[in-house]
This record gives C-alpha cells, structure tokens and sequence, in this order.
C-alpha cells in the first residue's frame, strides 16, 4: 500500500493507522501471524522512513468482523478454535528436548507436540501420528537427521510435512551433507524467537505451499 501524502486531499491521519503489535493485540494474534497476513494481503499497510509498519485501522477492523461468527440475535459467538496442528521434536538430547516443550507450551499455537530422540524413532512416530511440522535436530545416533529428511522427502505420504532444521554443524558442512536447501536451518543454541516464525509460516501456509 503507498504511503499516505500529507499534502493530498486525503491528509494522513494517525489515528486511521496503527503499529503491527497494536494490530497482534487488537486481533488477538501473534506479532508474526500479523506480518503474514500484511504480506498476503489480508491486512493493508506502508511502512514508515524507519522501516515500521503501520497497518490501516480499516484492515485491522473488517479482519475483526470477518472472523467474527454473528448469531441470529445479533451477538458474537466465540471464533471457532484454529485446527490443531501436530509437531514433532526429534532430538537425542532429552534436556533440549523438555526445553522445547516448556517455550512451545508458551506460544499459543494450535500445537499438538510429540518427541523423537533419533531418527529410528522419528520414522516411527511419523508413521503413527502423521505430524504436520518436523523440527529435527542433525547429529543422532543411530538414524541421523540427514538419513532421516532423505527418507521422508522420498515418501510421497510425507510430501506436504513442514521441516526445519536445529543444528551445532556450520552451515558449509551441512551443504556438504546433502540437506535440500529449501529446508531453514537454525544454529543452536536454539533462537526461539526465529523457530517460532518458522513454525508460525507454516501453519498459516496452505497445505500446497508446503509440499515438497
């Protein structure tokens, strides 16, 4: 959306604007969630000199009453709750693995979490509970996680899962290893922040848009 000119007929006015964490509260959504949804387009917004969004109020307003459910007595009925997604965890380091359950228990999200501690187990706990994101650490005994993501992306069954990367390796080695390069990859010690955008685009993102 252009920036509005002060000097046009239709004068910016702040108060018909507001900031991206003013639209997350307002909606009741994450700050990432609101950055997605300017992005396709469902809200509208410029961004300042600065560099920071400022989201129409008009947007912010009609996304309200659109995920509003409006009963026959004119009163609004609780939203709907957003499916559940199903997220599997696959590290051999158990303390890692407690530390992500008790953040990703802060989120939310419509997340239902489920644990792997090497990539054997992974297989398993995919063919038993078709999980909808893999977050996978790299360096397992037994299965690693470079075998592991191989064996899924050769399953068709598997096409539409969501992966991302928590690994020590550097970058260069893990290009050497073979991993897709489509697949985000973070560093540890884990950047909660960045995993749960990641983790946020793909559940907002359309089962297409994750196939592999």
């Amino acid at each position: 959306m252009q920036k509005p000119d002060a000097h046009s007929d239709l004068a910016y006015n702040a108060a018909d604007f507001c900031s991206t964490k003013d639209a997350a509260r307002l909606l009741g959504v994450s700050h990432r969630t609101v950055q997605l949804w300017v992005e396709n387009g469902a809200l509208q917004a410029w961004k300042t000199a600065g560099g920071h969004r400022r989201i129409t109020m008009a947007s912010v307003h009609k996304l309200v009453n659109e995920r509003r459910e409006i009963t026959g007595t004119g009163t609004t009925a609780a939203a709907p709750a957003p499916e559940q997604k199903k997220l599997l965890l696959v590290d051999d380091d158990r303390t890692l693995l407690r530390l992500y359950e008790l953040e990703i228990a802060g989120w939310n999200l419509p997340l239902d979490v489920v644990k792997a501690h090497d990539g054997f187990e992974a297989l398993l706990r995919i063919g038993e509970q078709r999980p909808d994101i893999l977050v996978s650490d790299l360096s397992m005994p037994g299965m690693d996680g470079f075998r592991m993501i191989r064996t899924l992306r050769a399953d068709p069954l598997c096409a539409n899962m969501a992966i991302v990367v928590v690994s020590g390796l550097d970058r260069p080695t893990i290009d050497s290893m073979g991993l897709p390069p489509d697949i985000p990859v973070f560093p540890k010690p884990v950047p909660f922040t960045q995993l749960r955008a990641a983790v946020e685009e793909a559940i907002a993102a359309p089962a297409t848009a994750v196939a592999r």
